[in-house]
């Protein structure tokens, strides 16, 4: 009998789904997309309307087999990926590859949901749809346009700077706030200033502190000490009497359920998460857990939305819940309606649990740890979202004095006291810094009456400097990447990834520092791609993406526009811009070996002072740094980035180092002067030997993946460049590295076969003498392929893979 054939994204995915479907589907994942431009190729065709020629990606040929042999007996196919432009591009290229090209077959068809449960997915399924070609053409006019950037712009990094670096559309406007923002803090200059704060009893406790807020009706300018001082003089001896006490009802107002962006900057906030890792988790939660008797559920919403809007029956659950557990006290007479961003894509909901009677207490013992942390600020701030304002008393008791000099003083003082706590009983949103609510709710108020004459006990100048504006966090970087409209949250994780990767920025204390590298990138691609790279015009460019998905307008059309100004500024940059490799910067040093000039110059690891009797004479010295220590930038608490839990000081044999203080359960440790580890990233692939989840781990010799049950289970997936051993014919090759860190190439069956190459083997015959595999080599003019037999002279340019 036949069944339908469903194709999702995950293997994870694809299990909970299953559940729900029952034995008439056969449900399969294609593990992402199985299509994309090739690595190693422009692939654009920017004569022929920028028409992308798309590829089978490596390692998906067999996959696409097996969907291929399973549709041919299926009814009908549903493609079933992310409800979002990247799900649509994935269901159009399986629909490509599965589709007949006589017209005969099964129908195909696109189901979506924005939670995977089984009502969400029965609806769907009732409700078929096609795939979307306006998302497609969005999602193709970002993947096109993001290669064109990279694939022109990085070869004029690889020769002006250093080979290996990227320029991404986005990721250097990215950097770009980054560099912006330390110059910023370089060029600062502190302000002096004073405040003035009198401590005065009551007839009953607590002692009133109040601040001096005029002087003779206007706010007082305390610039320096001398001024202070006289202040302090005049008020020798004076009376202090209450002026006025004024009391005002204060509500707060609970925050919108989650949305993408709002939810990576509290998992920053209070988890300590990264965006990359909060992303990964929610990706987990949304495609199911298992739930021991109940098998794979779903938790939350997707999570790559920018809606706050939420469905009607998720309404009715969470207020039934409240009534229940708090009572009518905190329950609206209404639902709590939020208005979202003009630009919101409305279609998805706001990310909230699929349950709210799913409380974090009752999910603990199925969950992993940061799972259940996420889990549990999602589903606070959703239940949050529907229950009544906190109240708050706000006093503010305003204090007078006059000086010798007859000059007229006011003291103020304000305090909160909570009076209900409303949704606070739940959920209160993090800050990226403390503000005036925080702090009057810390002040402590006496009762006092106007006309009291208060005690005086002491006055308290202070000296104060203004601080520069602070670095940015992943929080704050997102948070300003969404006001300015650059990107979308859904690319953030990628994006914050990538300028590390680069080492374009490096993190001191959760905080984003440029690299020398960093700035000296951005200024190339500034001096010669301003408006490209400009903060509006990026932002225009997401609006022109939403505009295709919309079908307002044609996605070639957009790519013209762009490429018109895109093509003259490429023209310019190859002829002018800098070339930092062969620059020398004079300085005032002098070389005290042969006592000529010494120059700043250019190197693999960044610049240095170098003398210019080179190369006679190869002295050298390093370029004094310059340190933002004084300018308000203190040291911060440093965060495991594995679990999220502080990390401390420790010496051991080897110095000292940071390590995570949730040891025995987290054994992270960090050598201090290295950069922060990256976090294992946890894979779909299962380990062959145990059954354990696989994972990439960063090691000192790059990413490699490995069991996550280290060191019961010791595997390591070898790295396998998709060619056959020339040698044995049996073995695949595989990338190795030897005892020094060098790579090499070696057969996989090794001892057995002992085939090597120091040179990439790469799978095509020499044209000349028909040897069956050719090496892939570099010299500074770039790549080549070069015959594998020594007695064969023969070489060819190759295209060079540039990621953009």
């Amino acid at each position: 009998m036949s069944k339908s054939l469903v194709i999702v994204e995950s293997p994870a995915k694809a299990k909970t789904i299953g559940k729900y479907l029952g034995k008439d589907f056969v449900v399969k994942a294609s593990l992402g997309h199985v299509k994309d431009l090739p690595k190693n190729d422009l692939a654009v065709d920017v004569d022929r309307g920028f028409e992308p020629t798309y590829e089978v990606i490596e390692g998906k040929k067999k996959l696409i087999g097996e969907l291929k042999a399973a549709a041919k007996s299926a009814d009908n196919i549903y493609l079933a990926a992310d409800p979002d432009r990247e799900g649509e591009a994935i269901c159009y290229h399986l629909q490509e590859e599965l589709q007949s090209k006589a017209g005969k077959g099964p129908a195909i068809f696109r189901v979506m949901f924005n939670e995977i449960t089984a009502n969400a997915v029965r609806k769907a399924f009732e409700k078929p749809l096609t795939v979307n070609t306006n998302l497609v053409d969005a999602q193709q006019a970002r993947r096109v346009l993001d290669r064109l950037v990279g694939y022109k712009i990085s070869p004029l990094l690889w020769d002006k700077v250093r080979r290996g670096l990227s320029a991404g559309r986005v990721q250097t406007v990215a950097l770009r706030l980054i560099v912006d923002r330390e110059r910023e803090i370089l060029a600062f200059e502190k302000t002096e200033y004073w405040t003035i704060d009198v401590a005065l009893n009551a007839k009953k406790p607590p002692v009133l502190k109040a601040r001096l807020a005029k002087r003779n009706g206007e706010n007082p300018v305390i610039g320096n000490e001398e001024t202070s001082n006289a202040i302090v003089l005049d008020l020798n001896g004076a009376a202090y009497v209450v002026q006025s006490v004024g009391t005002k009802e204060k509500k707060r107002n609970p925050v919108p359920p989650f949305i993408t962006s709002t939810l990576q900057q509290e998992a920053v906030r209070k988890l300590r998460f990264s965006v990359k890792r909060t992303m990964m988790i929610a990706q987990r939660l949304y495609e199911g857990v298992e739930l021991g008797d109940e098998g794979a559920t779903g938790l939350i919403t997707y999570m790559r939305t920018d809606s706050v809007r939420v469905a009607d029956d998720a309404l009715a659950e969470a207020r039934e819940f409240i009534g229940k557990k708090f009572g009518d006290a905190y329950l609206p007479e209404k639902a709590n309606v939020y208005r979202g961003k003009k630009d919101a894509q409305d279609a998805h909901e706001a990310i909230r649990p699929t349950s709210a009677a799913r409380t974090p207490e009752s999910l603990a013992k199925f969950l992993q740890e940061d799972e259940l942390k996420l889990y549990t600020i999602i589903w606070n701030r959703f239940v949050a979202s529907q229950m009544m304002p906190a109240i708050f008393d706000q006093t503010t008791i305003d204090v007078a004095a006059t000086g010798k000099s007859k000059d007229s003083y006011l003291f103020r003082a304000t305090g909160s006291v909570m009076k209900f706590n409303g949704f606070l009983a739940v959920y209160e949103e993090g800050k990226d810094a403390k503000d005036e609510e925080d702090e009057e709710l810390k002040h402590k108020l006496p009762l006092v009456a106007r006309g009291e004459e208060l005690r005086f006990k002491a006055i308290e100048p202070e000296q104060h400097f203004t601080e520069p504006p602070p670095r940015y966090t992943e929080a704050t970087l997102v948070k300003e990447l969404e006001a300015k409209g650059v990107g979308r949250p859904s690319t953030y994780a990628s994006i914050l990834s990538t300028i590390q990767e680069r080492e374009y920025v490096k993190k001191e204390g959760g905080k984003f520092v440029p690299t020398e590298l960093g700035t000296v990138v951005t200024d190339l691609l500034l001096e010669s791609f301003a408006d490209i790279f400009d903060v509006l015009y990026t932002a225009r460019l997401e609006e022109r993406f939403d505009e295709i998905e919309e079908g307002t307008i044609d996605w070639r059309n957009a790519m013209g526009d762009f490429y018109e100004k895109f093509s003259t500024d490429l023209e310019r940059a190859a002829v002018q811009m800098t070339d930092i490799k062969r620059m020398e910067k004079p300085t005032d040093f002098v070389c005290d070996k042969c006592g000529k000039p010494m120059v700043i110059k250019w190197g693999r690891h960044g610049s240095f002072i170098a003398c210019t009797g080179y190369p006679e004479c190869t002295s050298t010295r390093e370029i004094p740094t310059t340190s933002t220590e004084d300018l308000g930038e203190q040291g911060e608490d440093e965060y495991c980035v594995n679990c999220g839990r502080p990390m401390v000081l420790k010496k051991g044999r080897f110095g000292q180092f940071m390590a995570c203080t949730g040891y025995p359960d987290c054994k992270t440790t960090r050598q201090l002067g290295q950069a922060e580890k990256k976090a294992d990233v946890k894979l779909d692939e299962l380990c062959p030997q145990c059954n354990n989840n696989l994972v990439m781990k960063s090691g000192r010799f790059g990413e490699f993946t490995a069991c996550s049950n280290y060191p019961t289970c010791k595997y390591v997936k070898q790295k396998t460049i998709g060619v056959t051993c020339p040698q044995c014919k049996e073995g695949d090759l595989i990338e190795r590295r030897s005892k020094r860190g060098k790579t090499f190439y070696g057969c996989n069956q090794y001892p057995k076969c002992d085939f090597v190459a120091w040179a990439k083997p790469v799978d095509k015959p020499c044209p000349k003498c028909g040897a069956n595999y050719m090496l892939e080599k570099f010299l500074k003019s770039g790549a080549f392929l070069q015959c594998a037999n020594d007695e064969c002279k023969h070489k060819e340019p190759v295209a060079e893979a540039v990621t953009a």
